[in-house]
This record gives C-alpha cells, sequence and structure tokens, in this order.
C-alpha cells in the first residue's frame, strides 16, 4: 500500500463520495476508484461499502481508518518538520494547546517566535481540556503540545514553568481591596463555570477543591470559554477561577486578580510524539526563556 492511495480513501472517507473526492483531489475517477481497490487488495478486503448514494466504512474500514489517519498525518508532519529545521519558506510548526494558554501565553510567544522564524508558519489548534490535548495530540494533530503538565507521557515532555490560578472580581466588590482569600471565605457566593474546568478525581475541580472547604459551589453562569467566563466575573456576574496570564489576556487591566490561601498553581510543559528537533526544539527553548515562572507554594489542581 501506499501513501497516496490511504490519503485516496481518506477523502472518499470524508466526502462520502468518489465523485466529490475526485474533485477535491483534482483526479479523474476512475483513477481514484482503482488506487482505492489497489488499497483494499493489499489489506485483503473491502474498506468501502459502495452504495447508490454514497459509500460507508465496511467493519474492516472502520478498524483501518485510524491507522491510516495517523499516518497520512504523520507524513505530512515529518515533511513540516524538514522544512521547518532548514528554515524553508512555507514551512509550519503545529501547535496544540487550551484556550486558556492560546489567550494569555501564547501570543506574546508567537510574537518573538515570528521575529527569530519569519520563515516558519505558527498553526495554533484549540483544545478544551489537557485529556483532550495529549488524546489529539497522540493522533498526530500538531507537532507539539503546550499546555497544563500531563499525568503520564511516553514522549518527550520538558517542564516550562507553573501558572498561578487566581480569582477574578470587578473593582468595586468587597474582596477588592485584599490580596489573597481563603476558598472557605466564598460558600455564600456565586461562581461562573466553564465548560474547559479540569477534572480532578473524576468531578470538576472546583466541585472537588469547595468540598474539601465544606460546601458545594453556588453556579451562577455557565459558559463555554473560560476568556468569556473571565470577561463576566470582570462585570460583576460572579467570581472565577482563572490562570493570570489569560485573566491579563483577556480583560486586561479591567478587573481585581486575588491570590488563594493557600496559592494554586499547575505546572506547564511542552510535549511531543518525536525528539524535539529543528522548529519543534527551537519554539521549546523560546517557550523555556519566555514561559510563566514558578512562584511559591504547593501545587494544586
Amino acid at each position: 500500500m501506499s501513501l497516496r492511495q490511504m490519503e485516496y480513501f481518506l477523502s472518499v472517507v470524508e466526502e462520502s463520495s468518489f465523485t466529490r473526492a475526485a474533485e477535491a483531489l483534482h483526479v479523474t475517477q476512475p483513477a481514484l476508484s482503482h488506487q482505492v481497490k489497489a488499497l483494499e487488495r493489499s489489506v485483503g478486503g473491502d474498506l468501502l461499502e459502495r452504495l447508490p448514494r454514497g459509500v460507508r466504512l465496511t467493519a474492516m474500514g472502520r478498524a483501518f481508518l485510524p491507522h491510516a489517519q495517523l499516518a497520512v498525518r504523520s507524513a505530512r508532519q515529518a515533511e513540516r518538520a524538514a522544512r521547518a529545521a532548514a528554515g524553508a519558506a512555507g514551512g509550519e510548526l503545529h501547535l496544540a494547546t487550551v484556550h486558556a494558554l492560546a489567550v494569555g501565553l501564547l501570543p506574546g510567544v508567537a510574537a518573538r517566535w515570528r521575529e527569530g522564524h519569519p520563515g516558519v508558519q505558527l498553526v495554533v489548534r484549540e483544545f478544551g481540556s489537557t485529556e483532550e490535548l495529549e488524546e489529539q495530540l497522540d493522533r498526530g494533530v500538531a507537532d507539539l503540545a503546550v499546555g497544563p503538565e500531563p499525568k503520564e507521557w511516553n514522549g518527550p515532555l520538558v517542564p516550562f514553568g507553573r501558572e498561578e490560578i487566581v480569582l477574578v472580581v470587578p473593582f468595586d466588590d468587597p474582596l477588592a481591596g485584599r490580596g489573597t482569600v481563603r476558598l472557605a471565605e466564598l460558600s455564600d457566593r456565586g461562581w461562573i463555570r466553564c465548560a474547559m474546568e479540569p477534572l480532578v478525581q473524576g468531578q470538576p475541580v472546583l466541585d472537588w477543591a469547595c468540598g474539601l472547604v465544606g460546601y458545594t459551589p453556588r453556579t451562577v453562569v455557565r459558559t463555554e470559554h473560560t476568556s468569556t467566563a473571565v470577561r463576566m466575573a470582570a462585570a460583576g456576574v460572579g467570581i472565577v477561577a482563572a490562570p493570570s496570564h489569560m485573566v491579563r489576556g483577556a480583560v486586561g487591566e479591567d478587573c481585581v486578580l486575588l491570590s488563594l490561601d493557600p496559592p494554586w498553581h499547575r505546572p506547564l510543559a511542552v510535549w511531543s510524539r518525536v525528539p524535539l528537533t529543528g522548529a519543534a526544539a527551537a519554539f521549546t527553548d523560546l517557550l523555556l526563556r519566555r514561559g510563566p515562572s514558578g512562584g511559591s507554594g504547593p501545587d494544586r489542581p
């Protein structure tokens, strides 16, 4: 089997049609059908069921699909890495990250990257959780992942600092004059919750943490994105817990940040499926120089 055959197969699956796939690939339909048939002969059975209107995967096709996707992505990643390592125009470095880092930390890092590597384009993909980030990187959707340090990772992993989780309140909030606050003091306050909230022991981190000090947080608003939750908090809707760098990226100076007592810190890392070379190694070095510093206090979720 060949990489081209797998690319043709994936296009037919994506388009659910040989005709549309041929148009997308700019090849004739007989040529496309011939390549897919050759692929099916090489694997020993039908991957696609031809229907009067479209196609669908057979059981063999469903088993073959994720491996074909990974093979094609890996080949493209290898080409990108080679071009980026040479500084070739048109080279790309694909990054996978979580929304908070995409808003808070990465813009400044990306600006420095453009200064030093104008020929290598960054492509940033955002995901809702560290677990999804790990899963997607393992599937080959990016060259590097940048995010909260995963509990387990078999490939190269480089810690580059810690982010502090802070509380966000408006300037006229009764807590605004304080520098720190204990979680136990907030049992009567309303919270803004985000779908991207990490899990600890199978439950959202705020439920877990508040449960340790004897109460269930009262949710007043739920949002999809952390940046939306931060803007809601700055407007006085409720309290939200978010990374400090992300808060400044979302609302600038239009709110007050309170440190938790004891403080919450979350370790950050950059990781990959393959050894860090070329552009991936250069970007990692940049993160080590520009990433958040650690700060004191024990790590928290």
